[in-house]
Parts: C-alpha cells; structure tokens; sequence
C-alpha cells in the first residue's frame, strides 16, 4: 500500500505549509515578501476541556493554549529546539542546578477587563513566580505537578505539601532578583528542565485574571487573543496589536488577522471540509483517503501552481493498549505478557490502517524519533501465538477455560479505534480462545476520566510527546505518585504501573548531567516496564497531512507543536512552483 500510494505522491510532494483564509480581509506585504491579514481556519475532532495552564494534558488543548500563553522559552516549531521567549536569554551554572532567566522589557500581557482601564499591563519577575507557585498547589485542577516542578525545583515538593493545608509562603528554589530576573534552583541537574519550561504548563499568567475568573480567564502574553467559544462549534482568537515579538527580518508578529478553530468529529468531515476549501488543513488522513484524492484530483497536485502540498511525517507518537493492573485477570503478568505476543501488528497496520503508520510497536513504548535512543535495543513482543497460549496457560486460563469477561474502552475520535478494537477482538479470540468486550465512549473528556479511575480493565490510548525525550513517556509509568487507594485517581500512571528498580532508573535518568548518561538509563527502565508489560504497544506513529499552497510557515514536526505567530498567507506565484517542481524532479534523478 505504502508503495502504491508513493508512486503518486514522487509527482507533487514538496517541503513547504500551505492553507487558506477568508479571502476578505484586508493585507499588506512585509517585509521578505510575506503577507499581513486572513484568517486561518483548522480543525480539531475533539472538543477542548479546559484552556488552564495547569490542567492540560492534551494535544487538543495545547495547540490552542500555545497561542494565547507563553512561558520563558518555547520550541522552535521548524525543529523542536528550545529558542527564547518571555526570557531573552538565560545563564546555567556549571552544576547545571542554577538557571537565572533574564526576561524581555517591555512584554505586555493582553488587553482585557481585569486590568485596570482594560489595558494589558507590563509582565514582571514577580508574574513568573506566581505562575509557577500555581503549578506546585495541590489541587484537582493541577494535573501537570508531577511533570514539571515535582522532584526538580527546590522546595517544590514542600510548597505542594504545604498547599494542602491552605498554608502561605515560597518555593525556596525560585528566587526574584530583580523586576526581570528570575532564578531557578533544581535538586539535581535534568537535561529536560528547559523542555518543561516550553510545555504549556510552565505558561506565564496574571494574577489579576485569576482573581477574577478564576481558571477560566484565558489571558496572557501570547500572540492571539481568545474571543469567544461558539458553543460547540469553534473557538476564535484575533491578533493581539501589541504583541512583543518579531521575526528574523523585523516583522511584527503575528501576521494573520484571526484564527478559526473548529471542531469536526470524523476525519472523513475534515476532509470535505478541507476539499471545500474552509479549512487549510487537514492531519490525520487516512492513507487511502489520500490514494483516492490524489487520483482523482491529481491535476491539484501536479499543477506549476499546486492546489495541495501532502507531508508525511514519523512522530514522537505510540498508540497501545493500558491494562488496569489492579484488576484480574491484569494483575497477572503472564497475562498482559500473553496479551501482547497474541496480536499481529503487522496484519493491523495493513489491513486495518492500510499502511498509515511508521511501524509496528516491537519494541519499547518509546518512538524510533529520539536521535540517540535506538528503540531496537528494546526487546518488546512481536507476534507469536505459541507464546501467547503457553503463557495464558500458565497462568491458569487454558486454551481461554475460565477467562473471566474484561472490557476495552476507547473514545470515538481517532484513528480507525473502532477498526483496531475489532480486529484485536478476532485475533484474541483465535490465538487464545478469549473473548474480550468494548465500550465507545462519547468523549476524550470521559476517557481520561474512566482510565485516571480505572473503571474498565483495559483501555485504548496513545501518547504524543510533550517534549522531545524519552522520559516524557516513561513519566506515565512511574510509580512514586500512584495511591494506595484504589478509588482515588491516578495520572499519569493510569495502568498504576508499580516497580522500584524501574523507579530508581527513571530518578537516575532524570537527573543525569548528559543525554547519553540519561538514554543510558532510560534504556534500562523501558526493558523493565516491556518485560512488565502493563502495556500493549500496536505501533509507533506517522502523520499524513495536506495543506493548501497560500498558507505558510505552518511547519511540521514531530510533536505536532503549533505556532500560529509565524504563520501568512499568500498564493504561491507560478514562477516558484515551476522552481519547486524542477527542484523536485532533479531530486528523484539522483
């Protein structure tokens, strides 16, 4: 299928974002040729829960959150390096234990009501630690403790203990130097500490919001500004006039007048929306979807003006199944272990997927998109029926006599779930003779809820990096926040996955002073967790996407990270799409 469908695409793909605006507003050129005004209209199939800093935990909510909130540094969406943001640069001392911050002039947060006169007033040292005070208060609406600030910064854990019981103070490890110097203390060197600070977490907000809407108050320093939500449908955000950044020629950023974002359930709406020409892009494809368009619509791609740029990209992203291993038959690891060696992922990625992954998950949780962290180190569970029955009869269910009645649970949204749940439903049956049950769910929302509580014993899932390491998803299996009680919820460790030496690892890992000395480590924790096995990986992913030929610098990555500042919109001129198309067939002569 991969085959099949590249031949056609060897005729059109080049590097480059595109998409499409309302074609009414008012532009003017910049500098470089880039264009001011439109609006940009894009599609998420799950609705949005919360835009709180510290309660997201989906990509959903950071792709627009990333738009209205900034942090000290972000990622640069070309390549996923850490660049400056609210902080216009920063010192590490030689422990690599002390980072002092040394933050913009004249940043200004978003004009809105609660400041007085209604005019965004300038951001201050003093908003960095009240932001980060935020992130280490125990409280439900604080689901990114554990990420960020806990077992890192000084006196964090402390602060969050104290929090419980309503207690006033300070973080010992934050200190204020002056109005625009912030230092921060770290129990221990993390190569990951500056990705932390990109996460939308680790955002800067003011504290005059919070005091009157509460977590609702969706202001910050960013680049666009949330207007409104329109019930279901959309959320719309408009430029902010007085936003504090440019880019590497001097054009005040950002470039677009307003951002539409939707939110189209199926991929197969997204699509025809996309086709007719309301949205600028489209993720997620199906690749025989693609197949389709491109044949039929060939003339769009092939054009010295192309209608249409397709991308394919591998991503920092695994999709696999979490087993509740506080319940039977989970608890058993010969179970999950018979589990895992049942299912032929190979089968799944083609004949279910029809080719749209990167690869079959026989390895580790983590993707093969780490550059130094080789995953075939990892030794995972590829098919293999003879296993699989040996070891569900050792662990008492013969041939599948007596295997009690479980149940998947996944959310409607995504990719092919229903599909995959299916198929993994047919070969359980025929490798082992069990039968497993499932559940659709109406929402994401629902989801995480049911698997933070473990109210079914296994459940759909998938992870896609909040920053580019592998800690980020060995973190959801670490065992130090997971309670006792069953009946409290557990995040990010919903499979409540417990083991010392996997522990010890991690820790080890986390705080090493280099990256080798970290994968070094993490390496040895990912072989534990896959011997353990309180998951099941189906595969690692890749992204299709198409994108209209007028939008620009809307980069891929393999985080799906967004930055609208960056991105115009203007129709690519004959002349440099004969230049690209030449470019291209040079390309595949060699």
């Amino acid at each position: 299928m991969k085959k099949s469908l590249f031949a056609f695409l060897s005729l059109a793909v080049f590097y480059t974002s595109c998409s499409t605006g309302d074609g009414k507003s008012k532009t003017k050129t910049a500098k470089g040729d880039k264009v001011y005004g439109g609006t940009l209209i894009v599609n998420e199939t799950e609705q949005y829960q919360t835009l709180y800093p510290a309660s997201i935990i989906d990509i959903v909510f950071n792709h627009i959150a990333n738009q209205i909130y900034e942090g000290l540094v972000k990622f640069n969406p070309k390549d996923l390096s850490v660049i400056p943001c609210l902080a216009e640069k920063w010192d590490i001392d030689a422990a690599g234990t002390s980072y002092t911050f040394h933050l913009k002039k004249g940043v200004m947060f978003q004009d809105n009501e609660c400041f007085s006169g209604g005019k965004g007033r300038e951001l201050k040292a003093s908003d960095v630690e009240y932001s980060f005070e935020l992130l280490c208060v125990d409280s439900k609406d604080n689901a990114n403790f554990a990420a960020s600030f806990k077992d890192r910064v000084v006196g964090a854990n402390k602060f969050f203990e104290a929090s419980k019981g309503k207690a006033n103070g300070k973080i010992e490890g934050i200190s204020i130097i002056d109005d625009y110097t912030v230092k921060i203390t770290l129990t221990a060197p993390s190569t990951s500490f500056l990705y932390v600070l990109a996460s939308p977490a680790a955002s800067v907000i003011p504290k005059e919001s919070v005091e009157k809407y509460g977590l609702n108050g969706k202001v910050g320093t960013g680049p666009f500004v949330f207007v409104e939500n329109k019930g279901n449908d959309k959320v719309i955000l408009k430029r902010n006039d007085n936003y504090h950044d440019s880019d590497s020629l001097g054009n005040q950023l950002p470039f677009l007048d307003s951002i539409i974002i939707g939110f189209l359930p199926t991929k197969k709406a997204e699509l025809e929306s996309f086709k007719n020409g309301a949205l600028a892009e489209v993720v997620e494809l199906p690749s025989e979807a693609i197949k389709e368009m491109i044949e039929k619509e060939i003339t769009d791609f092939q054009n010295k003006k192309p209608k249409y740029i397709l991308e394919r990209l591998p991503e920092m992203a695994s999709q696999y199944y979490l087993f509740n291993l506080t319940k039977e038959p989970f608890n058993n690891p010969k179970v999950r272990r018979a589990f895992a060696y049942a299912i032929d992922r190979n089968k799944i990625i083609e004949e279910v997927l029809k080719g749209e992954a990167y690869g079959p998950g026989i390895n580790g949780i983590c993707p093969p998109t780490f550059k130094g962290y080789d995953i075939t180190k990892i030794k995972g569970y590829d098919f293999d029926a003879k296993e699989a029955k040996k070891l569900l009869a050792e662990a008492g269910y013969p041939n599948g006599k007596g295997f009690p009645k479980v149940k998947v649970e996944l959310n409607s949204g995504g990719l092919k779930s229903t599909d995959v749940v299916l198929e993994i439903q047919k070969q359980l049956m025929n490798v082992l003779n069990v039968n497993i049950d499932f559940e659709i769910v109406a929402s994401l929302k629902q989801k995480l809820e049911d698997e933070k509580y473990g109210r079914s014993e296994i459940f759909r899932a998938s992870w896609i990096a909040d920053f580019p390491s592998p800690e980020n998803f060995l973190w959801m299996f670490y065992g130090a926040g997971v309670p006792s009680d069953n009946t409290q919820p557990s995040w990010p460790n919903t499979s409540r996955f417990k083991n010392a030496e996997f522990d010890k690892l991690f820790e080890a890992g986390k705080s090493a002073k280099t990256n080798e000395e970290s994968y070094a480590d993490f390496m040895k924790a990912e072989q534990i967790l896959m011997d353990e096995s309180p998951v099941m990986m189906l595969w690692y992913g890749e992204n299709y996407r198409l994108v209209k030929s007028n939008v620009h610098n809307l980069f891929s990555n393999p985080m799906r990270y967004r930055d609208y500042s960056l991105v115009y919109l203007k129709d690519v001129t004959p002349a440099a799409a004969a230049n690209a198309e030449e470019g291209e067939k040079k390309g595949e002569q060699k």
